[in-house]
C-alpha cells in the first residue's frame, strides 16, 4: 500500500474509534436501559440494554467504514475506482458523518431526556450540503449517488440529475442547518419532513423526465 493511501486509512480508523473511545470512556455512567431511537419530537421510543451500543456503534462506524472499503471492489461497472480521490473524500464525509452521530447517539444515552434536535437538524444538514459538493464527481454505478431505472440506463439522464440534485442538497442541507438555529416552533418537524422529502423526491422525478425526454428525441432521428 503507497504511503499516502497508508495515512488515509489510518485517519479513517482513528476517526471510526472516536466513538468506542467515547463509549468505553462513559461505560460505567451509562444506565443500564438507554434509548436508541428518537421521534421528530425528540422523545424516546425506543428503548435497550447498553451493551446494545457497543452493536450500534460498531455498525455504524467499523463496519460501515469496511463497506465502502469494499464498494469499489464489487462495482461491476468499476465507476468508484475511476473516481480516484473523489471517492476517498466521499468516504471520508460518510465516516465523520456516522462518527458523530455515534458519539450523538452515545451523549442522548448518557443524558436521556435531553435529546437536542437542532443538533440532529445540523448533523442531518451538514450531511447534504457535503454530499451535494460531491454528486457531479461521482459516476453511474449501482451504490452511491442517485440510482433511479432512468440514470442508470443513461449516462446523460445520470449527468443531469445528479447536477440537479446536487444543488438541490446542498439548498436543502443548508435550509436545514438553519432551521437549527430558529426559535422552537410546532412546525419546526413539519418543515423538517417537507425539506428532505422534496430534496430527495425532485431530483427522482426529474430523472424520469429527463430520461423521456432523451427517449423521445431519440425516436424522433430518422
Amino acid at each position: 500500500m503507497k504511503t499516502n493511501n497508508l495515512t488515509r486509512e489510518i485517519i479513517l480508523w482513528a476517526i471510526v474509534f472516536i466513538p468506542l473511545v467515547n463509549l468505553a470512556v462513559v461505560w460505567t455512567r451509562l444506565p443500564e436501559q438507554v434509548p436508541v431511537h428518537f421521534n421528530l419530537q425528540g422523545e424516546a421510543d425506543g428503548w435497550a440494554g447498553k451493551n446494545s451500543l457497543v452493536f450500534i456503534v460498531l455498525g455504524t462506524t467499523a463496519l460501515f467504514n469496511l463497506l465502502l472499503l469494499a464498494l469499489p471492489h464489487i462495482d461491476p461497472k468499476r465507476k468508484l475506482t475511476h473516481m480516484g480521490s473523489k471517492y476517498h473524500q466521499l468516504r471520508f464525509i460518510l465516516v465523520i458523518f456516522m462518527a458523530a452521530l455515534s458519539v450523538f447517539l452515545i451523549h442522548n444515552a448518557l443524558n436521556p431526556g435531553t435529546f437536542r434536535q437542532n443538533i440532529h437538524f445540523v448533523l442531518i444538514g451538514g450531511l447534504f450540503v457535503a454530499l451535494g459538493n460531491y454528486f457531479q464527481a461521482v459516476k453511474p454505478n449501482y451504490f452511491i449517488g442517485i440510482r433511479t431505472p432512468w440514470t442508470l440506463e443513461s449516462e446523460q439522464v445520470w449527468r443531469k440529475t445528479h447536477r440537479l440534485g446536487g444543488i438541490l442538497w446542498i439548498i436543502g442541507g443548508l435550509l436545514l442547518i438553519a432551521l437549527a438555529f430558529l426559535p422552537a416552533w410546532g412546525m419546526q418537524q413539519t418543515l423538517y419532513i417537507a425539506e428532505i422529502a422534496l430534496t430527495v423526491l425532485i431530483p427522482v422525478v426529474y430523472s424520469f423526465m429527463a430520461y423521456r425526454r432523451e427517449r423521445h428525441e431519440l425516436e424522433r432521428q430518422p
